[in-house]
């Protein structure tokens, strides 16, 4: 996935309904991976047959076709990532290091790693980048005064760390993890096994759900997780919703303004002060499409195959309102990856974020015995000696980009410190 791609004709077509989760998928993680595409609606049975299915609501639907005329009638993401050439095996039957995630801590553990000679793996179940691959737009992050797209930032490292010698295994999802004889053992869902002597945990977090009744049945059909950059081209003279007072959420609110005719950020909190950042707040406060709810939930979801309308509560006064809309994108706290870590035994907090250094001892594992060592651990290791955690999954994380880079390539120098003296 060169940088020059962003320059060049769209590597596939897709053709597909609106509405249509399996589409979203697959739109959704194109545009995180950075490959250009080209979308097309199918809006009626004609179209449908000129591209050889019966009918819009063909279970063929949807069908991609690639720049070599290679067509494929409702793939899956495993096979898009074969056909575009980057599904890999392990090359190697061990590693030094081990990474799990390529969101942004991932991705810099994974350069500072390769760049400092280790044997370096990075197993990603979905799309490079983690959550910011789907961010319009990160301009708090040192270096890009003009800022930068998520996706464009995860390809730059990506690329980064493969000249360094790094591999990213995609497509794989990492279910269980052992640890015995200095060895830390990566089992994917796949069945291949990772061997690796360290290992870093940055698979980030998860946006939370609204809990509401009809939810899992328009999710990818009006209800989207995350700041949805890939769906704001289609969102013209629409009204679009975004749940949450984050600066995903801002940062999607005032990407959705340069093309819906109205976007409404539906806030609890009373103000977005506490939750945004000053330069998010200004620009928001100054965008003549933007709007803020606060005091405000979302309860109730209502449509056919589609989303078509939601309720607002004010949460103070109690009224309730109904409006029209096909987009509602939802970016609400998080919940981490870290299921795996009870069966193998890695302290996590009351809500499930792993627990690393120094904060060992106040969940009472580094001197009750739970620490096996006759050190301290390091500042990012968990309970398990050679198994650091970083970013977004890490007990007490900043929820920041560059935060999450700085804590990747500090578990390297953690694991460098580990290989050397144990």
């Amino acid at each position: 996935m060169p940088l020059e791609q962003q320059e060049q004709q769209p590597k596939l077509k897709l053709f597909g309904t609106l509405g249509s989760p399996a589409a979203y998928a697959i739109r959704d993680f194109l545009h995180r991976s950075d490959v250009p595409f080209e979308w097309v609606e199918i809006r009626n049975n004609q179209h449908a047959r000129e591209i050889g299915v019966d009918h819009i609501h063909d279970p063929r639907l949807p069908v991609c076709v690639f720049s070599d005329g290679t067509r494929m009638e409702r793939p899956t993401i495993r096979q898009i990532i074969e056909k575009l050439g980057w599904f890999r095996t392990p090359s190697c039957t061990e590693y030094d290091l081990a990474i799990y995630g390529a969101g942004p801590a991932g991705l810099s553990a994974a350069v500072y790693g390769a760049s400092e000679g280790l044997k370096t793996v990075v197993v990603e179940r979905w799309a490079i980048g983690g959550q910011a691959a789907s961010s319009p737009k990160i301009e708090n992050y040192l270096g890009f005064p003009a800022g930068i797209s998520g996706a464009e930032l995860a390809e730059r490292a990506r690329e980064q760390a493969c000249r360094f010698g790094a591999e990213i295994l995609l497509a794989r999802e990492g279910v269980r993890g052992e640890f015995q004889a200095g060895k830390r053992i990566g089992y994917l869902a796949d069945g291949t096994k990772i061997v690796a002597r360290t290992a870093i945990c940055a698979t980030g977090i998860e946006y939370r759900r609204l809990g509401l009744p009809n939810e899992d049945r328009f999710i990818g059909a009006g209800v989207y997780y995350g700041a949805g950059a890939s769906e704001a081209s289609m969102c013209g003279d629409e009204h679009v919703f975004i749940v949450g007072g984050g600066n995903s959420a801002g940062q999607a609110a005032l990407h959705f303004a340069r093309f819906a005719r109205i976007v409404s950020m539906v806030v609890r909190a009373d103000n977005l002060k506490s939750t945004l950042s000053t330069y998010l707040i200004d620009r928001i406060r100054s965008a003549p499409k933007v709007e803020v709810l606060t005091n405000t939930e979302v309860t109730n979801l209502e449509g056919d195959e589609l989303l078509r309308s939601i309720t607002l509560v004010n949460r103070k006064t109690g009224e309730e309102k109904s409006f029209q809309t096909r987009w509602l994108f939802v970016c609400i706290g998080g919940s981490p990856h870290t299921d795996w870590a009870v069966e193998a035994g890695v302290v996590r907090d009351e809500a499930g974020y792993l627990v690393t250094g120094p904060d060992l001892h106040f969940e009472g594992q580094a001197s009750n015995g739970g620490w096996p060592l006759d050190r301290s651990p390091y500042y990012l290791e968990t309970n398990v000696p050679g198994l650091f955690a970083a970013g977004d999954v890490r007990h007490g994380s900043v929820k920041r980009c560059a935060s999450a880079v700085g804590e990747g390539a500090m578990a390297v120098t953690f694991a460098h410190r580990y290989l050397s003296n144990g």
